[in-house]
C-alpha cells in the first residue's frame, strides 16, 4: 500500500499543481490578455481586408476612368484620321484640278503660238514668192531673148525659188 500512496501522492500532486497553474493563469489574467491579443489580432485583420476592398474598389474606379479616357481618346484619334483623309482627298481634287486647269492654259497658249508661227511662215513664204516672181519678171523683160534662153532663165528662177522655200521651211 505504500508504493501506492506513493502513485496517488505523486498523481495527486500532479493534479495539484495543474490546477495551481490553471489558478494562477486565470489570476493573472492570461486567458483575458489572450482572448484580447486575439481579438486584437482578429480586428487587425478585418481592417486590413477593408482596407484592401476599398482599395480593389478604387483601383477598379481607375480603371473604368482609364478606359472611359482610352475610348476618348480613340474616338479622338478616329475623328482627326477622318478630318485628315478628308483634308488630303480634298487638296488631292484641288491640285488636279489646278494641273488639267494650268495644263489646258499651257495648251492653249501653245496652240496659239503655234497658229502664229504657221501664219508667220507662210507670210514670209508669201513675201519671198511675190519677190523672186517680181524678180522673175524683172530679167524676163530686161532680157527679152529668144525662147530657149527663157526657157533656161525660168528653170533657173524656179531652182532659186526651191532653194528660198528649202531655207524658209529648215
Amino acid at each position: 500500500m505504500g508504493t501506492r500512496t506513493m502513485a496517488l501522492d505523486s498523481t495527486f500532486w500532479v493534479a495539484v499543481s495543474f490546477f495551481i497553474f490553471f489558478g494562477g493563469l486565470v489570476y493573472l489574467k492570461v486567458p483575458q490578455k489572450i482572448n484580447e491579443l486575439l481579438n486584437k489580432l482578429i480586428l487587425d485583420i478585418k481592417n486590413e481586408i477593408d482596407e484592401s476592398e476599398k482599395l480593389r474598389t478604387e483601383a477598379k474606379m481607375l480603371l473604368e476612368n482609364a478606359q472611359k479616357k482610352l475610348n476618348t481618346a480613340q474616338s479622338v484619334s478616329n475623328e482627326i484620321l477622318k478630318q485628315a483623309k478628308k483634308d488630303s482627298d480634298r487638296l488631292i481634287i484641288e491640285l488636279n484640278d489646278k494641273f488639267h486647269k494650268s495644263s489646258e492654259i499651257k495648251k492653249n497658249s501653245a496652240q496659239t503660238k503655234i497658229t502664229q508661227m504657221k501664219d508667220t511662215a507662210i507670210k514670209e513664204i508669201k513675201n519671198t514668192s511675190v519677190k523672186i516672181a517680181i524678180e522673175s519678171v524683172k530679167k524676163i523683160i530686161t532680157t527679152s531673148v529668144d525662147k530657149s534662153k527663157l526657157d533656161t532663165l525660168f528653170q533657173k528662177n524656179l531652182e532659186e525659188t526651191k532653194e528660198e522655200l528649202k531655207k524658209i521651211n529648215s
